[in-house]
């Protein structure tokens, strides 16, 4: 039947077991009401098949294959949907036991025959159970023939086979089939096929076919293991047992990878096996004899691949450690291949460099301790240690010419690691051996970090440039790791190379040699305290030397500059040696992310040295905001450095310096306000908000006050301190700002933008901003009232976290309150669901107004009972920051229900319903990542009423199905009596609840368990 229709490569590429397919359909149609159930039977699958509705239940043969030839030849996906839920019901039904052998005959298509063989695997798994123990030596007896009949093919059928056949061991080890492996491999004997089975002429025929189906089934064996669930113990009880079967299976690999009549098709599966049982820790030592053949196996480049990768799966196992000897054999073996490493590196060949430079590597920094203690073998690891280097220099530019250098990063680490982790008499013996090696390390690195010419680099692809980027990142790591074994003989050697670079004439050295010397330098300055460094003086003097005018160079000086950051702070005469290079680089577009991170840097750490040069940066970085050199991002940079700057300027100054800086911009906004709306304007107008808002994020002149004043000062009233510069410009652009809110209050960015300049400024003024507070409260609340929207409620609740203990401030932080309480009630009215930003807002700010003034809940004009009512609906939210936001409100109110009679109250009445929703939620009814919240709840309703929540869970458990049907009404009990034990241990709370909503959503020991 197979020959009747060609089988493209294609159909086995997407070919696949219905059960693993997890098509989701919503189609519920099925195989049913066929009065002939053979009439209907799809012969010659290149005719259509029949339709689901023509088709009935009945698993028969016939209507098996007439859904397979539905699901894997009809281009009707909704047919293809049902076909596929008909077969998956199909394999779960006891009948699959009896017509899945039927599937394998000879005349099927391979895909009906693979289906079968999935069947099987299928049963053998999740329905061993409902087998007859009588039954067992049958099935494998026919699952034996099975594969012995396919070993030719089809290969996918044969894969399935020997899985299946695989999963049924796993079932019967070691009680029942003592011996799986021994007595496999027996049956595989052509002298033994007449008592296993009958196929010695099979055997004879092809016994390449009946070897490398053999050894599939060996592969299959330990990756069937573990890749099964199983219980701790039984996994250790299989473990063991299969492990003492590789006495059998070694011998037999070894003799089929020395024989010269093994193809090479047979070599490489013995190789794919070894890797597979390698995954049970099987010894080294009885396995390394075998591991050295491997080796052998390098030099026939067909095998070259597959004998890396069992190489290094097998040197990679932390457990060879305990084989110091077999460890020690396979050195002679790696540093065997150095010299074909050469070949390969020299001519070019990726392929051999990175397989061998992976086995040198996977040996050296799995075991590089222990290798590094045997002192008798010490010249032999120092060898191993100079080929890794070997292979960290390979030449040619990474990622385009090689890719194998980037593998030997983590292992330099890894030595300095070990070596530095020895006492302190045998780290310096390892050191005097060493620190050469990474001297020569060092030099490497720095050339491998070496961008190509411009015209080179240009021709990169994107993807080429990032994977280089990332590179010398690692090399940028490594270098730091480096200096802990060098110290500041590494900052020396940079100095003396860069020094010779720039002030010799015979160095023509190109830039990139001088770009990779500052990369040095800025890798070990941005991580190492360089301050105590006597060569960073020197650099400083070098820098002005370099001519950056290729850019790749001036965007490593600007980098190095601000690393050096710190070290200028406590040596400031030095800034005007590097500042007129930062502003330079400042003027370029292509130097945007580097000269304005640089200048944050400086103006950050460097304020109070400023003064002298304050001007010139303000005139330098004014321009370029003027032109729009950079983008948005990097103007928002700008305009924090410029804050840093002005905030340590003397205060007389900051205002005048504030207002030139930022007229031009209020001038443009004040234009742009006044025209209507569009898309072009909204993205300005919200630039420039941006960069008011970063402008005032870092402007913070309480330094003056605590120097002049003492720290007391920072909360003198207004009428007792000069008004803050930041505040006096926030007032006269107020009228700007609500002529933008009065055009754009329906857009939500918008507006986020102007509350962001206000949340800004309160956040890093504090109790400066009082002066604001009055108009602020009032347009919250009718920007608030006209178009509710999250931000405003997001800065209302900055307003009370500051202002709500200010006796002066309080009438107007209770009357926001009120309005924006009233309107976001009126909402809960209408529905919500639509806006669950709103809900977490509004929660969040009742939590801060309970933990901050809970006076104000004794204000007539809020409705607790309603306030309740709206936490309740917020934990029914599906958003689980949402729900987080309404157990803080709920935490918050049960921590002040003590002191308040009012919210007692209202919790007596309610707290039932608050039990029952939250326990609703635990089940199932919120997302699991909210669970640990309620805990809190929980915990805080048991410590303020612990006589009323023993009666709430009780009433509310009682009912039958909740809060889940599969709890019973003893884990209900046991839950709550876990529950009322707790009233301080949060772990404990947390874990109790926990459990409980896993068992309530049917996850306990899913794997799922933790979250």
């Amino acid at each position: 039947m197979s020959a009747r229709i060609p089988h493209s490569a294609h159909v086995y590429s997407h070919l696949k077991d219905p059960v693993s397919a997890q098509t989701e359909s919503t189609h519920s149609t099925n195989y049913s009401d066929r009065s002939d159930p053979g009439s209907h039977h799809n012969p010659n699958p290149m005719e259509p098949p029949s339709t689901p509705g023509q088709m009935e239940m009945d698993q028969t043969v016939e209507n098996v294959e007439t859904a397979l030839y539905q699901l894997y030849f009809d281009p009707d996906m909704v047919q293809k949907d049902v076909a596929q839920k008909w077969l998956t019901q199909a394999q779960a039904s006891a009948q699959g036991w009896q017509w899945c052998w039927a599937l394998l005959g000879s005349d099927k298509i391979p895909e009906v025959q693979f289906f079968g063989a999935s069947t099987l695997h299928i049963k053998i798994c999740r329905h061993w159970s409902d087998l007859p123990t009588e039954q067992h030596e049958t099935l494998r007896m026919q699952l034996l023939s099975q594969i012995l009949h396919f070993s030719a093919g089809p290969k996918m059928v044969r894969t399935r086979l020997c899985v299946a056949l695989a999963s049924m061991a796993l079932n019967l080890i070691p009680h029942v089939w003592s011996q799986p492996v021994v007595d496999i491999v027996r049956a595989f004997q052509p002298q033994k096929q007449d008592s296993e089975g009958g196929c010695s002429a099979e055997v004879s025929r092809d016994p390449q076919s009946h070897c490398l189906a053999l050894l599939e089934l060996l592969t299959v064996i330990p990756e069937e293991f573990l890749s099964s669930r199983l219980a701790p113990a039984r996994r250790s009880q299989l473990r063991e047992a299969l492990a003492s079967e590789w006495a059998t299976v070694c011998p037999m690999l070894r003799q089929l990878l020395q024989s010269q009549d093994s193809s090479s098709l047979v070599k490489e599966k013995v190789l794919h096996c070894l890797s597979s049982w390698v995954g049970l820790d099987v010894s080294l030592g009885e396995s390394q004899e075998l591991v050295q053949d491997c080796f052998s196996m390098l030099s026939h480049p067909q095998l070259f691949d597959s004998a890396v990768e069992t190489i290094v799966t097998v040197i990679s196992q932390p457990d060879c450690q305990r084989y110091i000897d077999a460890l020690l054999s396979l050195m002679p073996l790696v540093l065997g291949l150095y010299d074909q490493l050469k070949t390969a590196a020299q001519g070019g060949d990726m392929e051999t460099s990175h397989g061998i430079c992976r086995i040198a590597v996977a040996l050296g920094e799995t075991h590089s301790r222990v290798l590094l203690e045997q002192l008798d073998h010490w010249q032999e690891y120092l060898a191993l240690v100079n080929m890794i280097l070997f292979c960290s220099g390979i030449p040619g530019h990474y990622p385009v010419s090689e890719t194998t250098s980037s593998l030997t990063l983590t292992f330099w680490y890894t030595l300095q690691d070990d070596i530095l982790s020895f006492e302190e008499e045998k780290q310096a013996v390892y050191l005097q051996v060493y620190r050469p090696v990474y001297f020569q390390l060092v030099d490497v690195l720095l050339q491998k970090s070496h961008y190509p010419s411009e015209e080179e680099y240009t021709s990169w692809s994107s993807d080429d440039k990032e994977q280089f980027r990332i590179y010398r990142v690692d090399i940028s790591d490594t270098l730091m790791y480096v200096y802990e074994i060098l110290g500041s003989e590494l900052l020396s050697k940079l100095y003396d190379g860069l020094g010779r670079q720039l002030m010799d004439p015979q160095q023509s050295g190109v830039w990139q040699d001088t770009e990779a010397l500052l990369f040095g330098f800025q890798s070990i300055a941005e991580t190492i305290d360089v301050n105590y460094s006597d060569v960073i003086p020197g650099l400083i003097g070098l820098l002005p030397r370099i001519n950056i005018s290729n850019l790749m160079l001036a965007d490593t000086v600007m980098y190095t500059i601000g690393s050096l950051a710190e070290w200028l702070a406590d040596h400031p005469v030095m800034l005007s040696s590097v500042l007129p290079m930062v502003l330079q680089g400042l003027e370029k577009e292509e130097l945007s992310v580097s000269s304005v991170s640089t200048l944050k840097r400086i103006c950050r750490e460097c304020r109070h040295n400023l003064s002298p040069c304050a001007q010139d940066i303000l005139t330098v970085s004014q321009t370029v905001l003027l032109k729009n050199l950079h983008k948005s991002s990097q103007c928002m940079w700008l305009m924090q450095a410029l804050g840093f700057l002005l905030s340590a300027l003397p205060a007389e100054e900051i205002l005048s310096g504030l207002h030139s800086l930022i007229t031009p911009h209020i001038q443009q906004l004040d234009a742009l306000a006044h025209q209507e709306p569009n898309a072009s304007n909204k993205q300005s107008i919200m630039h420039i908000l941006g960069m008011l808002s970063n402008l005032f994020s870092t402007l913070d002149i309480s330094t003056h006050s605590e120097v002049s004043e003492g720290a007391a000062s920072l909360r003198l009233t207004p009428s007792q301190r000069p008004p803050n510069p930041v505040v006096v410009v926030l007032q006269q652009v107020f009228p700007l700002i609500q002529t933008i809110l009065g055009k754009w209050l329906c857009d939500s960015e918008v507006v986020e933008a102007v509350c962001g300049v206000f949340d800004k400024s309160v956040r890093t003024l504090l109790y400066d901003f009082g002066p604001m507070v009055p108009q602020l409260c009032e347009m919250l609340g009718q920007m608030y009232g006209a178009f509710p929207q999250a931000s405003a409620l997001n800065l209302a609740r900055q307003m009370v976290h500051i202002f709500a203990g200010e006796e002066h401030h309080l009438s107007d932080i209770q009357g926001l309150t009120k309005v924006l309480t009233s309107a976001t009630l009126a909402l809960f009215q209408q529905g919500l669901r639509d806006h669950p930003d709103i809900v977490e807002s509004f929660m969040y700010l009742h939590a801060q107004i309970l933990k901050r003034k809970p006076g104000l809940y004794h204000s007539d004009q809020l409705d607790v009972e309603a306030l309740f009512h709206c936490g309740i609906q917020a934990i029914k939210f599906p958003e689980t920051a949402t729900v987080k936001a309404a157990c803080l409100f709920y935490t918050e109110f049960l921590n002040r229900c003590k002191d308040m009679p009012l919210l007692a109250e209202d919790l007596q009445k309610d707290g039932k319903l608050l039990t029952e929703t939250v326990i609703h939620a635990i089940a199932g009814g919120s997302p699991r990542g909210a669970t640990e919240p309620f805990s809190d709840v929980l915990l805080n309703l048991n410590r303020h009423c612990p006589a009323l929540l023993p009666r709430w869970l009780n009433e509310s458990l009682q009912a039958a199905g909740f809060p889940a049907a599969q709890v019973s009404a003893e884990q209900k009990q046991s839950f709550i009596q876990q529950l009322l034990r707790e009233q301080t241990n949060k772990r404990r709370m947390k874990e109790t609840v926990m459990e409980f909503s896993q068992l309530c959503r049917g996850l306990q020991g899913s794997g799922y368990s933790k979250y």
